[in-house]
């Protein structure tokens, strides 16, 4: 090797003689990775005979390979301390805890406590967790729930059930139970709503909204538990895809929105009389296979506002937890058009409203 200024040269061996220069580097090099490499090729600065080369190029025995100057290793990155938490943070996340075993615990979220942290959240449940930590290494989130949205919520305990329960939702084999307050009463008693969910452009935040043309499949059955007179129901629903606001999109759309979701359904989600303003939706159930044989099944108590509304709207609590059992729906066409009718007339609906809205300014 001899050195002109800072640039290095070398002299190809016999023994590297045909192979890949990328290989080269490897060999002799090994702290210049495959994307530096490129770089230098991208800029011409990485010269054999004082050609510029490729990773790729072959190399023949006695060429002189111009390498640029070594590159100062990058300083790692600062380690992020967590904040100690109080007293009562540890209470208070011990206190959502609804069960827990070596490999799994399950809590109870409150509404109003987003499940991880963003860019105006500094309080969350994620950063939380260490107060669940005092058996075991910090358990870690494998799904989550909207910020309004209470109830069951699963956190893996170790790095392997972590990988199983994130495979599971990945897979739709967990099963997860939701109960809603919604506006009106669906028509179907047992229905399937299969209309595509797309992000909402223009809207300056997360809204999503029914995309027949380019969104993702979406697909949530929904059962009614209960009905008080024409002004609400009281429903479960299933959701058998993952979309952001699935639910709140979905029944909005078949023009019954869930009670409280002013993002989605607009002042008509908001009932009068005694009935709180807060999103009444709410995880149950979830039942999910566990990486040490057997399932996880746990539900979830409901919070105070949701079970207020209950009572005042006289439902019996004793007939919320239906059975478990296989969609009896079926995808047929009839129940497509069923589901594209009541989606269409809310949408037409949306536009009076907005029609009026213009007119009235």
């Amino acid at each position: 090797m001899s050195l002109a200024g800072d640039v290095r040269q070398f002299t190809v061996d016999a023994e590297d003689d045909g192979i890949r220069l990328d290989r080269w580097f490897k060999r002799h090099l090994p702290d210049a990775t495959f994307n530096i490499v490129s770089r230098w090729a991208r800029t011409g600065q990485l010269r054999v005979d004082g050609k510029r080369a490729a990773p790729g190029d072959r190399i023949e025995a006695g060429q002189i390979i111009r390498v640029p100057p070594a590159e100062p290793p990058a300083a790692p990155k600062p380690k992020v301390e967590r904040r100690q938490l109080s007293e009562d943070e540890i209470a208070f996340v011990r206190e959502m805890v609804i069960h827990r075993d070596a490999q799994a615990i399950v809590v109870n979220k409150p509404p109003g406590l987003a499940t991880q942290g963003g860019t105006k959240t500094q309080t969350h449940l994620d950063g939380l967790l260490d107060g669940l930590a005092d058996e075991g290494p910090r358990p870690k989130l494998v799904h989550r729930l909207d910020k309004d949205t209470s109830g069951v919520l699963l956190l893996a305990r170790t790095p392997r059930s972590a990988a199983f329960f994130s495979k599971s939702f990945s897979g739709r084999t967990a099963r997860k139970v939701y109960w809603a307050l919604v506006v009106g009463v669906p028509e179907i008693r047992d229905g399937f709503i299969d209309l595509p969910i797309a992000k909402q452009l223009g809207t300056g935040g997360e809204k999503m909204h029914v995309d027949e043309e380019n969104g993702l499949p979406s697909k949530t059955r929904y059962r009614l538990i209960e009905r008080a007179g024409n002004r609400a129901a009281w429903v479960e629903l299933q959701p058998y895809t993952g979309r952001t606001h699935q639910l709140r999109v979905h029944m909005a759309a078949i023009g019954h929105p869930i009670v409280g979701d002013g993002k989605y359904g607009g002042q008509e989600a908001f009932l009068t009389g005694a009935i709180s303003r807060k999103l009444h939706l709410h995880a149950r159930r979830i039942r999910i296979d566990h990486p040490d044989g057997g399932r996880v099944d746990v539900t979830a108590e409901l919070p105070d506002h949701f079970a207020d509304s209950i009572a005042s709207l006289g439902f019996d609590p004793a007939l919320g937890d239906l059975p478990l059992d296989e969609p009896k729906f079926s995808e047929t066409p009839e129940g497509k058009r069923k589901a594209a009718t009541a989606a269409a007339k809310a949408r037409r609906k949306e536009r009076r409203g907005e029609r009026r809205s213009r007119s009235g300014r």
